[in-house]
């Protein structure tokens, strides 16, 4: 498989490591210096572009990589859902294929089939009370995370009593509060689950989902020990997506439920 790298920095040389050690050829790479080359031939024989940049650049590597006639795995977060539509719309009409996921760590997916059937079962049992804690690295720019928010809609989609999420204030590596305008007291209302985010050192990537009542409480944690989770899971959904068409996801990719 031809594949091309859309940001080539930590995450980008890591997944080009494990694409060759997988007997995969990259063609292209391109960062914020050669942004030209998504014009190039070597981009359009790409079977897969991975893209992992920042919020603010994504939807347009995304449009340009469309425009180019390739497929995207995108693993950026924090701009899929104000522009879901429009790809939906491409995918679905215009014959383009991304696979977007708020996090590729095969580990994370399995957390995910958990936290799903967790939270049927608490469904029932109206007396336990959900709350999400995400921690990361204090480069990472969006809070809650991608994946926070995720395995929440997740929760949402089966938990009656739970309609919405409540975004605590962001705490600071040291410990100080993140100006939100948000009060720091404030509660989430009875039918929200609340998720609190924490940025620290050079975390990869913490999430834990706590149900708790008054007699005792259950929670359910995945912690990533490195990015190398998330750059092998980038490879195998881009091995997918080059045999797939259309708005692709990780629930495609693993069929657990």
């Amino acid at each position: 498989m031809k594949i091309a790298l859309i940001g080539y920095g930590k995450m980008g040389h890591m997944i080009e490591e494990i694409a060759l050690n997988r007997g995969h050829e990259v063609v292209c790479r391109i960062d914020v210096d050669n942004q030209s080359d998504f014009e190039s031939e070597a981009f359009q024989k790409a079977d897969v572009a991975i893209e992992f940049t920042a919020p603010a650049v994504a939807f347009n590597n995304v449009q340009r990589a469309f425009a180019a006639g390739v497929k995207v795995v995108s693993g950026s977060t924090g701009w899929f859902a104000q522009h879901e539509d429009e790809v939906r719309r491409q995918c679905a009409e215009g014959g383009k294929t991304l696979f977007w996921a708020s996090n590729f760590s095969v580990g994370v997916a399995i957390f995910g089939a958990v936290n799903r059937y967790l939270a049927r079962i608490m469904n029932d049992f109206t007396q336990y009370v959900p709350s999400m804690e995400e921690v990361h690295h204090v480069h990472k720019l969006d809070h809650p995370s991608g994946t926070a928010l995720t395995l929440a809609e997740q929760l949402i989609d089966e938990v009656d009593r739970v309609k919405e999420t409540y975004t605590l204030p962001l705490i600071n590596a040291d410990g100080s509060i993140a100006e939100t305008g948000k009060a720091t007291n404030a509660k989430a209302p009875a039918n929200a689950l609340p998720i609190q985010s924490i940025r620290r050192g050079e975390v990869p990537g913490i999430h834990s989902i706590t149900w708790n009542s008054e007699a005792d409480s259950i929670t359910i944690t995945h912690d990533a020990h490195s990015r190398r989770g998330f750059a092998l899971g980038a490879v195998i959904a881009a091995e997918y997506t080059a045999k797939h068409t259309g708005l692709l996801s990780m629930n495609d990719l693993f069929k657990w439920d």
